[in-house]
């Protein structure tokens, strides 16, 4: 963590064990590989609404990721388009984290209601670069869509991805990159 200054480097797979997520400090550097998967607000409000319905959800969260993504269209021979985060403030009303979410990854500052429940979960908040969808798309071995095809960008979808490089914003005892280093 940005203990004195210091920040670490850490390699996680995901699906991610909580107690290696209750061990990131705020400022490390994570390198994930393994399977994430991506959900925007159109995906949220429907998987809110499957909720709302007693509905089980296309993805289960236990130890899961969801990157707050939306790609463009794959190139040839390749996954996925640019890949880079959206704006994760605007999955903020949506309590999918309460359902054992254990990690988001998206770009910009969360509400505190956001935080409360990482820290109730053991749960962690990553930031991947904003505006370096292209480089991060390099790093995503396969794409498919697994549920809410009709959303087009917006679908969820399953990535393996390999040594994906995010930084933990917010981690489990509710340290915060954005406000102790930020100020």
């Amino acid at each position: 963590g940005y203990e004195g200054g210091f920040v670490m480097d850490r390699y996680l797979n995901a699906p991610l064990d909580r107690e290696e997520v209750k061990s990131l400090h705020a400022g490390d550097y994570v390198y994930i590989t393994g399977t994430i998967y991506t959900a925007r607000d159109a995906a949220h409000l429907r998987m809110d609404q499957a909720l709302d319905r007693g509905e089980k959800l296309p993805i289960e969260m236990e130890g899961n990721v969801i990157y707050y993504m939306g790609p463009t269209p794959a190139r040839e021979g390749r996954p996925i388009g640019s890949a880079g985060p959206t704006t994760a403030s605007r999955m903020d009303k949506y309590a999918l984290l309460d359902l054992v979410l254990t990690g988001m990854i998206g770009k910009g500052k969360r509400k505190k209601e956001v935080t409360d429940a990482i820290v109730r979960n053991g749960a962690v908040f990553f930031a991947a670069v904003g505006g370096a969808g292209a480089l991060l798309s390099k790093c995503i071995k396969k794409a498919e869509v697994i549920a809410y095809d009709d959303l087009g960008t917006e679908a969820v979808r399953r990535l393996e991805v390999e040594k994906f490089p995010v930084i933990v914003v917010i981690d489990a005892q509710g340290r915060n990159l954005y406000e102790e280093v930020c100020k």
